[in-house]
């Protein structure tokens, strides 16, 4: 399978977060799974990078051009594609992967994983999306998710397009396993006046 994995780009982090991201990139590469990522060398990203070159998996590496500069894109990609903006490169990531996983992250992230998320609700993929919320870090997310649920901002539905995973294992159980769903919970005629 073709898994996009989001994550932080930032050195500054508990190890507990690197050693997460690392073992997901070697469970890809054990499991015969295509990293792709957005070819960042630090931060989770570049961690679960190394965890699956070590491993031999295979890599796609998916950045604008304008990353091209020493030290800021992994080197051991098995190949990159290369976009001219951000909003290139996160379409072409989409385009290439079968699944997605989200590891911490910052707002890159979290906007990667409500872009994400909004397309499946809308029916536009089927994809199944997983986070891996090492120490516990995206339990406030999910409880905003809850809340938004609670005050009929989201349909109860929006809350069964993901999972909220404790652990790489489970995160990647998951996506291998889950079901193929479509949005279903909004067809574009219900936005209509």
């Amino acid at each position: 399978m073709r898994i996009c994995v989001y994550g932080a780009s930032g050195n500054q982090l508990d190890q507990a977060y690197f050693d997460a991201a690392f073992r997901l990139g070697r469970l890809l590469a054990a499991g015969g799974h295509t990293l792709i990522f957005g070819g960042g060398a630090k931060g989770l990203m570049g961690a679960c990078a190394r965890g699956a070159a070590e491993k031999g998996g295979e890599i796609l590496g998916v950045a604008p051009r304008f990353f091209d500069e020493p030290g800021i894109l992994f080197p051991r990609c098995s190949r990159f594609l290369f976009t001219e903006t951000m909003a290139e490169r996160k379409s072409a990531m989409a385009e290439e992967s079968e699944a997605f996983i989200a590891l911490p992250g910052g707002i890159g992230t979290f906007e990667e994983f409500f872009e994400t998320l909004t397309l499946k609700q809308l029916g536009r993929h089927s994809k199944p999306i997983a986070l891996v919320n090492t120490l516990d870090y995206f339990t406030p997310l999910s409880a905003l998710l809850e809340r938004a649920v609670a005050d009929g901002f989201l349909a109860k539905g929006c809350l069964e397009l993901f999972a909220l995973c404790p652990t790489p294992e489970e995160a990647l159980n998951h996506v291998l396993n889950a079901a193929p769903r479509t949005g279903g919970i909004r067809r574009l005629t219900d936005y209509a006046p």
